[in-house]
Order: C-alpha cells, then sequence, then structure tokens
C-alpha cells in the first residue's frame, strides 16, 4: 500500500459516522471508578494494618529473646578442683 492509498483509506475511515456511545456509558464507568478506588483503599489498609501487626510481633519478640546477645559457649566443659 502506498503513500497515497494509505491517506485515502484514513480519509474514507474519518468521514465515517462514529459508532453511537450507549448513553449509561460515563455513569457505568464512574461506578466501576468508584468500586475499583474503593477496593484499592481497602487493600491499602489491610496491608498497612498487617505490615504494623508484624513490625509490633517482630519487637516484642526481640525484646524478649534478645536475638542480639551472643549466647554463652558451651564447647568447653567446665573447669572443677583447681
Amino acid at each position: 500500500m502506498n503513500r497515497a492509498e494509505r491517506e485515502a483509506a484514513v480519509r474514507r475511515i474519518l468521514e465515517q459516522t462514529p459508532a453511537p456511545v450507549p448513553p449509561d456509558l460515563c455513569a457505568e464507568a464512574v461506578r466501576r471508578g468508584e468500586r475499583m478506588l474503593r477496593r484499592r483503599r481497602f487493600v491499602r489498609r489491610v496491608l498497612w494494618l498487617v505490615t504494623c501487626a508484624a513490625v509490633v510481633a517482630f519487637t516484642v519478640w526481640a525484646a524478649r529473646v534478645h536475638p542480639w546477645v551472643e549466647p554463652p559457649s558451651q564447647t568447653t566443659p567446665p573447669i572443677t578442683g583447681w
């Protein structure tokens, strides 16, 4: 297809009347968009809640167990009788 044929095809497409748009298209799009935003907001809140619960659980665990303290050595038996 050369340039003239492409231009003619584009002109034919542009001169055609557009397809009719359903009258409730805007209202349906708004409804779906609001529902999608509510879902995203809910998921974001749940993820923040889970993150906060994980931070609290880790803090409580770390405060009770003290993972940063080196455990006592068990490789050498205690010396007795000196």
